[in-house]
């Protein structure tokens, strides 16, 4: 069992301040963000990004408040780092969250994808991708790039994409876990525009660690109905009345 949030995350408050001292800022959900900042790592955006506006959206719209140091905080915060990684670091060799040479990503029961298939898909597209004909898919992976699904649900939840976890129900090496995704639909999606209201989806997941407590299988199930139920809801526009692209990257919540 896991018995502190150092053990996943390893968020020590040596290396917390360490970070901190470094770079002048810290993320107390995503303790490898900074780490390694100052060690050659390769940032998509030149940088670590910050995660002050969905860290607040996380904070008001939570649904569980997990005591410190618990297996549910452990498990969270484990995943935001996780996804931290995929979507801002450019090379594998870079993470400190996976088993690289081992690691294999499942979507609602798709064929597996290695590491370096999904940093090169992006965590959208790689979540989003599915078997269904072409005629009724709600998001075609297929026509997009790493660089225009982030751009596309930047401009959906301009606040962010939070997570959280709702129950973990074992420990490693075979973590299973439920979990929420929500955000506001305040921006425009694929020709419908905002509506303003929640959009929220429930899943279940599992993670398999190895002796080092890095990830390597992580295994997804969700309904993307949930989340494109709510985004094809907004009235049709036409492309030229789209609104411009934030900089906040929604999947800031993981």
């Amino acid at each position: 069992m896991i018995r502190a949030k150092t053990d996943l995350t390893k968020p020590m408050a040596n290396q917390e301040e360490e970070a901190l001292g470094r770079t002048g800022l810290a993320d107390k959900y995503r303790s490898f963000l900074y780490e390694g900042a100052a060690e050659g790592t390769q940032w998509r955006h030149d940088g670590p990004p910050t995660y002050d506006s969905v860290n607040l959206l996380f904070e008001q719209g939570r649904t569980k408040m997990w005591p410190e140091g618990s297996l549910e905080e452990t498990v969270q915060n484990a995943i935001k780092s996780w996804e931290m990684e995929f979507s801002h670091k450019t090379r594998v060799s870079d993470f400190m969250t996976i088993n690289p040479e081992k690691f294999k990503l499942i979507v609602n029961g798709s064929e597996a994808m290695s590491a370096e298939e999904t940093l090169k898909l992006g965590s959208y597209n790689a979540l989003l991708k599915n078997s269904l004909p072409d005629e009724f898919k709600y998001y075609k992976v297929d026509e997009e790039t790493f660089e225009s699904s982030h751009d596309a649900f930047r401009s959906v939840f301009p606040r962010g994409f939070a997570w959280e976890v709702l129950e973990v129900y074992s420990g490693p090496p075979l973590i299973a876990f439920k979990f929420r995704h929500w955000g506001f639909f305040e921006g425009p999606f694929k020709g419908h525009a905002p509506t303003g209201e929640m959009v929220q989806f429930v899943g279940m997941g599992t993670l398999k660690v190895d002796e080092a407590l890095k990830v390597e299988v992580v295994e997804i199930y969700y309904d993307p109905a949930e989340l494109f139920g709510g985004l094809l809801k907004g009235s049709s526009i036409v492309p030229s009345s789209t609104t411009a692209i934030t900089t906040t990257c929604p999947f800031h919540a993981h």
